[in-house]
């Protein structure tokens, strides 16, 4: 797995999204109208943040940056490092 676009989310910590996340994203979801660059903002400048740290997971929302009225992007968090694992667009914020 390569890294293709990384980012520091807001607490300065490494995340990254590579071709096969950025592939998953597509093909799980091909309506999602957001560029990998957009996909990595929202980790980097989110609106929201749903914190799930027994899981090693977050979720960082972004608003109107879609088709939809957010998109959210799922990390996990492993050693400190984050990677992307997918992305959807939501109507709302749940």
């Amino acid at each position: 797995d390569r890294r293709v676009w990384s980012v520091r989310d807001p607490d300065g910590r490494e995340v990254v999204l590579t071709w096969v996340g950025w592939s998953h994203i597509l093909r799980r979801h091909p309506y999602i109208g957001a560029t990998p660059q957009i996909i990595v903002a929202a980790v980097a400048r989110p609106d929201k943040r749903v914190f799930r740290h027994g899981a090693g997971e977050e979720w960082f929302y972004r608003r109107g940056a879609g088709p939809s009225s957010w998109i959210k992007v799922v990390v996990h968090y492993e050693h400190g490092r984050g990677l992307i694992v997918t992305a959807f667009p939501r109507r709302s914020f749940p």
